[in-house]
Order: C-alpha cells, then structure tokens, then sequence
C-alpha cells in the first residue's frame, strides 16, 4: 500500500494505490480560485494554502480508502520539477508521515508521475510507447522504453503548450485558468477564421511562443464588441495551431522511431480536439491528466525507496535541468 503525495504548483492532492496499480482514493485539492484574482500561480501563496490543506488532504484520502497509516507500507512524494515552496511543503509532510512510521519514502520525479498515470488500473499500459506529455509547466516527446527506462526525443524552447492555452485564455479574457474554458468557447468557433503559425524549430522540438505572439496581435487594440464576436472563432483558431503542432511532431516522431504506440498525457491531455487529432492513441483518464496524487503513487512502484532515516536529508528540485 502506498500513500503517495503532489504539492508540485497549486494541487494538494493524496493518493492511496496498491502495489498492482489499484486506486483506492484520489483526493485533489484545487487552489485555481485562489489565484485567479492574480491571472496565475503566485507561490508563496500556494506554499502557505498547501499548508493549510496538506494535512486535511491526507486524512480524506486515507479515510476515502478505508485504510490507517497502520496499513500503509511506504509514503511517495513529489521531489520535483515545480514550485519549490509548494514542493518543500509536500516533501516535509512526506517526511513527517514516514518518519512517525518508520516507514520508507520513495522521492519521484513529476513528469514520471504523469508518465505512471498509464500503469495504474483498470487499463494500464504496458511499454515500450512514444509518449506526448503536454502540461502547463512541460511539452515534450518521449521514448518510453520500459516502466524505468524513456529517452527524451523533443522538448519546447519556450512556452509550454499548457501554458500557452492559459495566457491565451487570459488575452481572450477567460481568465485563469482559461485552457478548459477555452476548449469550451473553441467548439462553437470556426477554427479556419485565423491563420495562426505553427512553428518550425528542428529536430522534435517544440516553441509555442510565437502563436502566444500573434494572438496578442489579432486582439491588441481591438474594441470589446469586436473581441465579443470574434472570441469562439478566435479560440478555436488559436487551440488548431496549438493542437497541430502537438499533433505533426508526435507524427514526426512516429516515423522516426517506428513506434506502434502513442500514449498522451499532462494536464493538456485533457483537450478535446488533442483528443479527437489522435484518436488511436492511449490517452490518460481525464481524471488523471491533471496534477494528482495517484499517479506520484505509481510511479513510486518502479522506484527504489529511500530507507528510514535516510530521507530526512532529501532536498527538492524546481527544475529538470
């Protein structure tokens, strides 16, 4: 039984899973009103707000799973990429909960969690794959070879695709977090109405800056009732340039590795029309595609965890590089 948890940007969530992928609860606490007063994540203010709920949250997920910590056999935590405060205060309370049990802590990697969120039940998928993972924080392909083996193939240059639907749902004035709700006001627009770029950058990278750019463009100056009728067939120009990209380099990747599977996943994952483009591919429950802790419990079933006392030195990362 593993208890895992995800403080990584402004999710507090917790998680119990078994060692064959079961989920037995799935507890995500979001903190997306909070901040969207400011337009996006401040982070001290998600830092103080993950201390608030990081406790609650753990009770609920043990409480949701029927389960005490007496039945837990190891804790699982998000060491990083991400917010360093957020993830400080997710790593300590791992350390504290495994520490009272003498329990092992089993560090993992983010984007491996969103990778995991493929091995859990009732459908796990099992390698080799090529994986599209496209989040608000990261938008890269992957060569998964086994469940403890992938070779990075491309990643962005700048923006990531998640957050690229935010800052435009925020010039669209969606608000924040705006990539849901432009996916919404998308499907009653004309995705044809503006030519928006699709960048070429080499090999299997990806740049999201520049169709960031031209939707600046197209709105700058505009009046309010010309951005009220242009809004829908705006976003759904906007999420086509975004999702093509996403959609040719995967293909891309395809032909050059010869893989025969594709799994999608990250929070962008949850896109309709990214979706609908790859419609064979293996896609993460919709459930799963956001931050969750779940998927840092899976991924902790293929890492080698950490000894008590051992862990009580471990440090968070904010970044892969």
């Amino acid at each position: 039984m593993i208890l895992g948890l995800e403080t990584s940007c402004d999710e507090t969530a917790a998680a119990l899973v078994t060692d064959d992928g079961e989920i037995l609860s799935n507890v995500v606490s979001s903190q997306a009103e909070l901040h969207a007063r400011y337009g996006g994540v401040v982070p001290e203010v998600a830092s103080r707000r993950h201390l608030e709920l990081v406790t609650p949250v753990i009770r609920e997920a043990l409480a949701e799973a029927d389960v005490t910590l007496e039945g837990v056999d190891r804790i699982a935590v998000t060491q990083g990429p991400g917010l360093i405060g957020a993830l400080l205060v997710g790593l300590a309370a791992a350390k504290a909960v495994a520490w009272s049990r003498r329990l092992p802590l089993v560090p993992v990697d983010h984007l491996d969690g969103h990778v995991a969120s493929l091995y859990l039940r009732p459908d796990p998928l099992e390698p080799p794959f090529l994986c599209l993972l496209a989040s608000g924080g990261h938008t890269m392909l992957l060569d998964v070879r086994s469940h403890t083996e992938q070779e990075l193939l491309g990643t962005t240059l700048d923006d990531a695709a998640g957050e690229a639907f935010d800052k435009g749902a925020r010039l669209l004035g969606l608000g924040y977090p705006g990539g849901r709700e432009l996916d919404r006001l998308a499907r009653d627009g004309d995705p044809g109405a503006f030519d928006f770029p699709v960048a070429r950058v080499p090999a299997l990278d990806f740049s999201f800056s520049g169709v960031k750019t031209a939707l600046l463009y197209a709105v700058r100056d505009k009046s309010d009732a010309w951005l009220a009728a242009a809004r829908a067939d705006l976003a759904a120009s906007y999420q086509r340039a975004i999702v093509r990209a996403l959609v040719e380099r995967t293909q891309q990747a395809v032909e050059q590795t010869g893989a025969t599977r594709v799994a999608v996943v990250g929070g962008v994952a949850a896109n309709s029309e990214l979706r609908a483009s790859l419609p064979d591919a293996a896609l993460a429950p919709l459930a799963l595609c956001t931050d969750n802790a779940a998927m840092i419990a899976s991924a902790a079933r293929y890492v080698e965890p950490v000894s008590y006392p051992g862990y009580l030195g471990l440090d968070a990362y904010a970044s892969t590089a």
